[in-house]
């Protein structure tokens, strides 16, 4: 046999190889449970399954070759995690409604060569309504469905802006203090995002594939805290599960705890704490069995610490267990620089979620310049909200300074301050209805926070907690603000 002819039968058999790789990629790709695509570091597609092909809404042999950015500008969805990796040269989670109006969780991850330079991006798209179908099956098992939820909820929380010189050195520090199991404390007033930090320091950190099971302590009722921190065996008490409950540090090992507004916890709870936290032991209500628990913790609170150890309010040892490395945010009044990158972002945000495009006029971008912003981020986010719900028209004018406050309604009979109620009943009936709503009130004024309302009420957060329960509107999920 001449070298020519070994050549071609050589070239054939690698030809042969190749085409059968290709067919058994196109196999694997093709029997994904979700769709898949992947793109090259531009944006064009290179390979497609079925699944795919029906989120963008053509055939697969269509979509090979043609670039993401033209399903955008066709109006097939409304934003592309793809082209937003190609960008930020990370991976972007997020959800995305395509034209008909079905939304999906997508998941677009960069892939790397040895120069750290792209090489292509494998996007995951799952239908969002099958996986909150899925949760909904097997709500039976709490634990699960906890697991589940907070999974979801992490996949989609944003990043902390950063373009202030204080959090750009904030995120620097955490990038580094991530990758340790060291206790965290984040210090800061209500709704300067200390729950978005501590999800960022979890996303980078060595427990990153771990869950992050966010707490807030004024939310649970003190006769409830032990069980719901540490679990109970099967008959601890009555009404309990048959089948007993795993508790919250069995449900977050080997992942992250973040314990919000730590300062509620009331000091009996505060020492079993403790305990838990130098031991690495805990023990389920009604058991004999010790179990070991591997979990980072992640503290946050409003309030001076040092103020309420010194009125004996909170435990000193605890304290100095936790405030290992402290992380003060600071208000968004002293980083302004940031003002107007969060305001677009919320913008970006709710133009996606009502298909608008409205923008800010200079007026509306100085006025947020202007105001202190009490509520911080928080407040921020509900004005922009506020402005593009009430707005005419694509650019959104600032026109009534009073939509900067925190407590102003719309125009209408009911915010008239002549209006008043007229009551009927008896006493009895009269005197719960105005206690229902000076309960609605105050509670709205604290952003939903149970331990800031109680104090301003004078009355333990436990009873508010109780009495917030019969209040019509209000459940526990909406007292469970960071």
């Amino acid at each position: 046999m001449d070298y020519d002819h070994k050549k071609e039968i050589q070239d054939s058999d690698e030809l042969r190889k190749s085409i059968e790789k290709q067919f058994l990629l196109q196999k694997i790709i093709d029997n994904s449970s979700d769709a898949l695509f992947v793109t090259d570091r531009f944006g064009n597609v290179l390979l497609a399954n079925k699944g795919a092909a029906q989120f963008v809404g053509y055939k697969v042999e269509e979509m090979i070759g043609r670039n993401v950015e033209e399903y955008i500008q066709e109006g097939l969805y409304d934003w592309s995690p793809t082209i937003k990796a190609t960008k930020t040269r990370s991976i972007v989670l997020g959800n995305v409604r395509n034209n008909h109006g079905v939304q999906y969780m997508v998941t677009s991850n960069p892939i790397m060569d040895e120069n750290n330079e792209i090489v292509m991006i494998i996007t995951t798209v799952r239908n969002k309504d099958l996986v909150d179908e899925y949760i909904a099956t097997i709500a039976k098992d709490g634990t699960t469905v906890s697991r589940s939820k907070t999974v979801e909820e992490d996949l989609v929380s944003s990043e902390p802006v950063a373009e202030s010189k204080q959090m750009r050195q904030i995120i620097k520090i955490s990038n580094v203090i991530a990758k340790t199991d060291s206790t965290i404390m984040l210090i800061g007033e209500t709704g300067t995002g200390k729950e978005v930090m501590a999800r960022y320091i979890h996303r980078n950190s060595l427990r990153s594939k771990e869950l992050f099971i966010p707490v807030n302590c004024a939310a649970i009722p003190d006769e409830l805290l032990e069980s719901e921190f540490f679990g109970y065996a099967r008959g601890a008490f009555t009404g309990a599960n048959p089948q007993g409950k795993p508790g919250l540090f069995e449900v977050a090992d080997k992942g992250t705890l973040f314990l919000d507004e730590i300062a509620e916890l009331p000091l009996a709870m505060q020492s079993k704490l403790l305990r838990v936290l130098e031991s690495s032991e805990a023990q389920r209500l009604g058991d004999t069995k010790i179990y070991q628990t591997d979990v980072r913790i992640i503290a946050a609170t409003n309030k001076d610490l040092n103020i309420m150890i010194s009125q004996k309010l909170f435990r000193s040892d605890l304290y100095y267990r936790l405030n290992v490395i402290p992380i003060k945010l600071s208000p968004l009044k002293e980083r302004p620089e940031d003002i107007l990158v969060f305001a677009h972002e919320f913008l970006e945000e709710l133009n996606r979620k009502y298909s608008l495009k409205k923008v800010f006029s200079t007026q509306t971008t100085q006025a947020f310049l202007n105001y202190s912003w009490p509520g911080n981020v928080r407040e921020l986010r509900n004005v922009v909200e506020r402005l593009v719900i009430t707005s005419d028209g694509d650019i959104i004018n600032f026109e009534d300074e009073s939509l900067l406050t925190r407590n102003t309604c719309l125009e209408s009979e009911e915010c008239s301050p002549e209006k008043h109620i007229a009551y009927s009943g008896t006493l009895k009936s009269v005197l719960k209805a105005v206690e229902e709503e000076y309960i609605n009130q105050v509670l709205a004024e604290c952003g939903g926070r149970v331990g800031e309302a109680a104090q301003r009420l004078g009355i333990h957060r436990t009873m508010l907690y109780r009495k917030s329960q019969k209040v019509k509107g209000l459940t526990p999920k909406s007292l469970s603000f960071s």
